[in-house]
């Protein structure tokens, strides 16, 4: 799983980049073979009336479905981080769960079960 991480307005300091680092790969380590690439884009936005905001977007590249893009904006850095990577796992988790259910009743093979027939003489 590659895992990308940019500050775009203000610069990023290790304690954040491996707080950012850590949680992305605490929630997204059971998906990692589904996962093509992680990109987390942290920002400080000044454009609401209650003074700065801080943004963290994180999309997900999955192999064989559309990307899952989150965004979460809290006063918190730290904290928008983590429900935004929260909120990712969780639906990367649905999005799964609805292709293994699709697979299952679409009668792909073996993946249907099987009806065997007996017969009395």
């Amino acid at each position: 799983m590659q895992i990308i991480i940019h500050a775009l307005d203000f610069g990023m300091t290790d304690a954040l980049r491996r707080h950012a680092d850590r949680r992305l790969r605490t929630v997204l380590t059971c998906y990692d073979e589904h996962i093509q690439r992680v990109v987390m884009r942290l920002s400080g936005n000044s454009g609401t009336r209650d003074g700065v905001n801080k943004c963290c977007r994180v999309q997900v590249s999955l192999a064989g479905l559309p990307d899952v893009v989150v965004e979460d904006v809290e006063t918190d850095l730290y904290v928008a981080i983590g429900r935004a990577t929260h909120r990712a796992g969780r639906t990367i988790r649905r999005r799964l769960a609805r292709r293994r259910n699709k697979a299952r009743t679409s009668g792909q093979p073996g993946t249907a079960s099987v009806a065997v027939r007996s017969t009395t003489i």
